[in-house]
């Protein structure tokens, strides 16, 4: 085999893992990924039409950041090379539910510590952290709060005032509203708003959106449930 083949899939001095530990860490995160996955599912309570994306992201997500992991090793140097290399990339999806950021990162640990070889520790926190979304789930965040909720979208004519136009209309339908995102829409014409809201128990998502819809300047308005 060419000395410069070996160097291309060995690395260089010898500082590769060998296949074996490649070939195991990759099965491991793999499987750990499914887990990641599980405790998202179970700890949130999420039926599959409500999450169809994320838990196949923890997945995915679990095994790169492990295989990124094997690419650093013990080299500085190539984690500020990654570092570099990844800060091009930029994200627009809007996060619904904050609790969905920490199951991210609690995949980004997980690959992490079997890249590292410390798988152990990936597998010994799932059940840590199934334990705490469990009862933030059934003792504080269901009690906290009692109506449905979802995301609000609101298309709203370039340079009106958003919480002078809409906040009465939010504050008679809304117990919760919380803007998370905003972006120009019909060719920056107007402005495309999202907020993560939570009706009043005996509010009705029909009514709200009528009553937006009949404000002068909005240009259109959906509400999905989550």
């Amino acid at each position: 085999m060419p000395d410069w083949f070996k160097e291309a899939i060995g690395g260089a001095g010898g500082e590769a893992p060998t296949l074996d530990t490649i070939c195991s860490r990759l099965v491991l995160s793999w499987v750990a990924g499914f887990f990641v996955a599980g405790v998202y599912t179970v700890g949130l309570g999420r039926r599959k039409d409500e999450s169809a994306t994320l838990p196949t992201t923890l997945v995915l997500l679990t095994i790169v950041i492990a295989m990124v992991t094997l690419v650093i090793g013990n080299s500085v140097a190539r984690a500020f090379g990654l570092v570099g290399a990844l800060s091009i990339v930029r994200f627009r999806t809007v996060v619904e539910d904050t609790r969905d950021t920490a199951f991210v990162i609690f995949a980004v640990a997980v690959g992490m510590a079997i890249g590292a070889g410390y798988g152990l520790l990936g597998f010994v926190g799932m059940p840590a952290i199934l334990f705490a979304a469990l009862i933030m789930r059934y003792g504080v965040h269901d009690t906290a709060a009692r109506g449905t909720r979802g995301t609000l979208s609101v298309k709203i004519g370039l340079g009106l005032d958003p919480e002078t136009l809409l906040g009465t209309i939010l504050s008679q339908h809304l117990t919760e509203q919380r803007l998370v995102g905003s972006s120009t829409a019909k060719q920056g014409a107007a402005i495309e708003l999202n907020y993560q809201v939570r009706m009043r128990p005996s509010g009705s998502a029909f009514a709200l959106v009528a009553d937006l819809n009949r404000i002068e300047g909005v240009q259109g308005v959906e509400l999905r449930g989550s």
